[in-house]
């Protein structure tokens, strides 16, 4: 006979299970009956002190050990590191201990000449040269006169805008088996 698959092994396993379920489900039922208390009423009952009351590490040891939500033992944990010297001081090494977003320095109305799927440099030279034809003959013309010292240049042509990149089509990969 196979162990494994004999009906007395299967229903074993069966029963064992069905009591896993119900642990969890005892388990879940106390968690929900928990969160819904308050803080101070949990602690009056187990006769624990506030988190933030807490003064060394093995009380902070102890207050996890007891089945508390987990609100309460993240201000367990908050109060352990201020406690403990090596937690608090931080020695700059630590990776992600910056605050790298910019939404401190985030201007009001910023735009970019970032367009999606086009890109930056199509729209910079677009406004750049727009800019170029705008400026009038006269100002021009001031400019010289004020300023006699300056050797006169010819003027410069502007470049050719470049053609607006054309989308290649997809490639499609195709595979062939042989049957044989």
């Amino acid at each position: 006979m196979n162990s494994g698959r004999d009906f007395w092994s299967r229903r074993r396993a069966g029963v064992e299970a069905e009591a896993e379920v119900l642990e969890a489900r005892v388990a879940e039922a106390q968690d929900a009956e928990l969160a819904e208390r308050p803080d101070e009423e949990i602690l009056a009952e187990l006769n624990l002190p506030e988190p933030e009351a807490l003064d060394s590490a093995e009380a902070v040891q102890a207050f996890l050990k007891e089945e508390l939500p987990q609100r309460l033992k993240t201000r367990a944990l908050r109060r352990l590191w201020r406690l403990n010297p090596m937690l608090a001081n931080l020695d700059g090494l630590v990776d992600y201990g910056e605050d790298y977003t910019d939404a401190a320095t985030v201007i009001e109305n910023m735009q970019t000449v970032y367009q999606v799927g086009k890109g930056m440099v199509t729209a910079f030279l677009e406004d750049e040269e727009d800019e170029a034809e705008e400026v009038p003959a006269e100002e021009i013309e001031d400019s010289e006169e004020e300023a006699p010292l300056i050797a006169q240049a010819e003027p410069v042509p502007l470049p050719e805008p470049e053609p607006e990149p054309v989308a290649m089509p997809q490639r499609r990969m195709r595979f062939a088996f042989d049957t044989a």
